[in-house]
């Protein structure tokens, strides 16, 4: 009998635990890229200071109990009083979800964190949580037990562990954000140190150092001058690459002074109301044994300490991506463009109101193409990297492949482009092969698909790209700006090259059957082949017509000695494609008589015929079709030229016919000498 159903079956889950029951709806998976996506969202509040132009310095620390931090010079979360909560600005940012600045225009415009539930998340799905705050001359603190603020009571303040005595906060208590130090009034920042839940994340959760690397590396070329320094506590000095710099640096940030320790009567709660009840054990007190955190695996071999700066933004990035011999010179499109957006506004009161604001959206791209024919496309919005492309990729893609399509329609004779073939059409990824480039724009409150931004939604994005690629690049592929002729013919050049290719591709892999069918399919009717069993001896003589077929059938040896006649001069393998060769019935025969395949697929061992003998005229057409031959060997059949089976027969140019006392012998000449 089923249970019966009514409102005391319902469950409501309050604050942060239903990011706890469901993590898989805010960070995607509670593997190791879930595990990944927490140290984003941290990371990218921190950039998105840097962003604000109030940071330029973070420093990522993974150390040795697993626990990670991350620090940054930017101007600190806020830390008074929230009026609508009554709590303080670093637990409304800490434990409410779809609470922050980010949702206002007057504090960040373009930002990586956009929707107000990254922090918060983090915390929730974390075994600790502690914060630092310094500003207005003092340093804050607060900490966390999955998602729940309370304090811990380390025996060591240095070596913190989520192992140590946790008393939640009372719950007439506002909030637990105290202060422990002074520091100089100059000096604002935050501090997040965190440790991952075991009870969240599943036993194959591993952090990875490489991807690290390379996220932090993509920043620094995102945000020019911007410096981000990861500390890794797993590798000793001795265990550092010797050919690289291994030292020991102080975790703080390098322009801002150390935190000063406070006398008794500094550090009280920021809440002076605070009764000074205390509550029973079993409410408060939290001592039952904790999970160890989960450990960061760090593989030897790393240094301890990179530091990553870069200054000329996404041109350095892309120099940074292209593997291999550049076409041409990085291009740099860049320029901003405006737009008009219906948003839901927080107005007086908390209230939201539809109203249509005017959006910047800045575009920065840069590209260059390689020769080879791998692409490497990377696309950001707001430093945050966008993996299945979205609106600023298509716009940016759209114009590229449509101001190249222009210029090699009104260039085709240059170009040796046949218009009149439908299939000689630039596409899409004929321009991609060997295309490095790197898309970026910045707007505020982007549109993502999911928390996880893998693609960029915002609509109004991709006219605006489109609109400015199709103007600069279009100056640069036609030549039209100084200094660019030169590179855009070689660009040019190696497109149509990948379009002929992917066209020739296609023809090749439509006469693939004609292809296998032709290589085991029956003996030309004009062969007169050698008797079987003797192929180590065997010999192939290709004859010029039939006439010559007759003359030698009377002089050979048929037990080793085949004869192949050929009709006057064979198509020019070296102008033709490989369709137009396996359509030419010389060609064709001529492969099928040696049965060893031709192209990729030929294989020596298989061959029918220890020599292959070419026997023309010794006249200037006997020559001409020598050399046809000869280059029908070396493209497709050239390991017969290169282990020396093809052979030219030397046949005289001359009979002279002697008198006299010699008459009925001749004489044999082989030149006009």
């Amino acid at each position: 009998m089923a249970k019966s159903y009514g409102a005391q079956s319902l469950t409501i889950l309050e604050g942060l635990d239903a990011v706890r029951k469901r993590p898989g709806m805010y960070i995607g998976t509670t593997d190791s890229q879930g595990l990944m996506h927490c140290l984003w969202e941290i990371i990218d509040n921190s950039v998105d200071e840097a962003l604000a132009g109030a940071c330029n310095d973070i420093v990522v620390t993974l150390h040795q109990d697993g626990s990670i931090s991350v620090a940054d010079n930017g101007r600190g979360i806020p830390v008074d009083v929230e009026p609508k909560t009554g709590l303080t600005g670093v637990e409304v940012v800490l434990t409410k979800l779809h609470a922050g600045a980010k949702f206002g225009d007057s504090s960040y415009n373009a930002v990586g964190g956009l929707h107000g539930v990254g922090s918060s998340v983090v915390n929730a799905l974390s075994l600790r949580f502690d914060v630092e705050v310094d500003r207005d001359g003092k340093t804050y603190r607060m900490e966390f037990k999955q998602g729940h603020p309370g304090v811990y009571d380390d025996v060591d303040a240095d070596r913190p562990s989520p192992q140590a005595p946790f008393k939640r906060t009372r719950r007439n208590k506002p909030t637990e954000l105290r202060v422990v130090g002074k520091v100089s009034p100059k000096k604002t920042g935050t501090r997040i140190r965190y440790w991952a839940d075991p009870e969240i994340f599943n036993s194959t959760a591993r952090f990875s150092y490489e991807q690290l690397v390379e996220r932090v590396r993509q920043t620094s070329f995102l945000v020019p001058g911007l410096k981000i320094t990861v500390i890794d506590e797993h590798v000793t000095d001795d265990d550092s690459d010797g050919d690289q710099e291994s030292q020991v640096v102080d975790t703080t940030l390098a322009d801002n002074a150390d935190v000063a320790p406070v006398d008794d009567e500094d550090t009280v709660p920021v809440d002076d109301a605070d009764d000074g009840e205390s509550s029973s054990d079993d409410e408060n007190e939290d001592n039952g044994p904790a999970k160890a955190a989960l450990p960061i695996r760090s593989e030897q071999g790393h240094p301890r300490i990179q530091e990553f700066l870069h200054t000329g933004g996404v041109i350095d990035f892309v120099d940074f991506l292209s593997k291999g011999e550049p076409v041409n010179d990085i291009w740099h499109i860049t320029g901003e463009g405006e737009y008009e957006e219906e948003t839901q506004k927080v107005v007086e009161g908390g209230q939201l109101h539809a109203e249509k604001v005017h959006r910047k959206c800045g575009v920065d791209i840069a590209l260059r193409w390689i020769n080879g024919y791998d692409t490497t496309l990377m696309s950001f919005v707001n430093v945050v990297e966008t993996p299945g492309g979205g609106m600023h990729v298509d716009g940016f893609m759209n114009a590229l492949t449509k101001q190249i399509r222009k210029y090699v329609e009104s260039n085709a004779r240059k170009l040796k482009v046949n218009l009149k073939d439908s299939h000689t059409k630039i596409e899409r990824d004929d321009v991609l092969a060997g295309l490095v480039a790197v898309v970026t724009v910045r707007i505020a409150e982007p549109q993502f698909q999911g928390q996880t931004k893998d693609v960029l939604g915002t609509a109004q994005v991709k006219p605006i790209v489109t609109r400015m690629t199709d103007k600069q690049f279009g100056e640069m592929i036609s030549g039209s700006r100084r200094g660019f002729k030169e590179q855009s013919s070689r660009v040019l050049e190696k497109i149509v090259g990948e379009m002929h290719a992917r066209v020739q591709a296609r023809k090749t892999k439509e006469v693939t059957r004609r292809k296998n069918a032709l290589e085991s399919a029956s003996m030309p009717a004009k062969l007169s082949d050698s008797q079987p069993g003797n192929d180590d001896i065997a010999e192939l003589f290709i004859v010029e017509g039939d006439s010559a077929l007759g003359t030698a059938k009377a002089a050979r040896n048929s037990m080793f000695q085949a004869l192949l006649p050929i009709r006057g001069k064979i198509l020019n393998v070296q102008k033709a494609s490989l369709s137009q060769m396996l359509s030419n019935k010389e060609c064709a025969a001529i492969i099928q008589v040696i049965g060893a395949g031709s192209g990729a697929s030929f294989d020596i061992t298989q061959s029918r015929y220890n020599k292959v003998i070419m026997m023309t005229d010794a006249d200037v057409d006997g020559a001409h079709i020598r050399i046809l031959l000869l280059t029908l060997f070396y493209r497709y059949m050239r390991p017969l030229v290169e282990h020396g089976h093809v052979y030219a027969a030397v046949p005289p140019l001359h009979r002279i016919a002697l008198a006299g006392k010699r008459k009925g012998e001749f004489i044999y000449t082989y030149s006009d000498g």
